[in-house]
């Protein structure tokens, strides 16, 4: 295939690990954060006010952000990245060791994308505001009616930091600039614990880039 010839091309100019990314995705905050726990450098390209670099048109069939490129592989698929990574890079794990607890993790990382990523996608797409004032209410809700699970255990259902982790933590950091606004009380009170356990990570704060740090301002 002529793209697969052009990628080669361009891969083979990189000697290190590249990762395009855009601060505003919560898709690309989550594989940077990964990066950043396990403290591999990349080439970080950022999308420029929502233009790509044309070098990404070229690697990756769908022109989306993140894409990450490392020797001849390309990846645009922001779980399919996170697994690589730890699997790549084996220290800190970030996924479960036993099969059941693996299989458990993948799953909750499939409910975020269902209940959650996607009502960040509808306020975040610029779209409907019928729409997007929907998807602000039922996040704003469901993140309310979960909130007592996060006194379970330190992280999400583990006693560990994991892969769920990274994929909550940047829709959680979003919630003032998507204008999701959720008051502290009683039942809401672990989510904030959560909140707090999550942005106080060293990796957590090495990987946020400017646009990011001006959301919590």
């Amino acid at each position: 295939m002529k793209l697969a010839d052009d990628a080669s091309g361009i891969v083979s100019k990189r000697s290190s690990m590249t990762l395009f990314s855009d601060s505003s995705s919560h898709y690309s905050h989550r594989v940077r954060i990964v990066l950043s726990e396990k403290g591999v450098t990349v080439d970080l390209i950022e999308c420029e006010e929502g233009v790509m670099s044309p070098e990404l048109g070229e690697l990756n069939p769908y022109q989306s952000v993140p894409t990450m490129v490392d020797r001849d592989l390309v990846l645009y698929e922001s779980k399919v990245m996170m697994e690589y990574l730890d699997e790549r890079f084996p220290h800190p794990p970030l996924l479960p060791v036993y099969p059941v607890a693996r299989a458990e993790s993948r799953l909750f990382m499939y409910r975020v994308e269902k209940d959650w990523c996607v009502l960040v996608d509808t306020i975040q797409s610029g779209g409907d505001a019928a729409a997007a004032a929907e998807a602000k209410r039922d996040l704003r809700e469901s993140l309310t009616a979960l909130a007592p699970i996060f006194a379970e255990k330190p992280f999400f259902m583990s006693e560990e930091f994991t892969l769920v982790d990274c994929c909550i933590a940047p829709i959680l950091w979003r919630l003032p600039v998507l204008d999701v606004d959720i008051k502290l009380t009683k039942q809401t009170k672990p989510l904030f614990n959560y909140m707090d356990t999550l942005f106080s990570r060293e990796a957590f704060q090495e990987g946020l880039s400017i646009q990011e740090r001006e959301m919590r301002a």
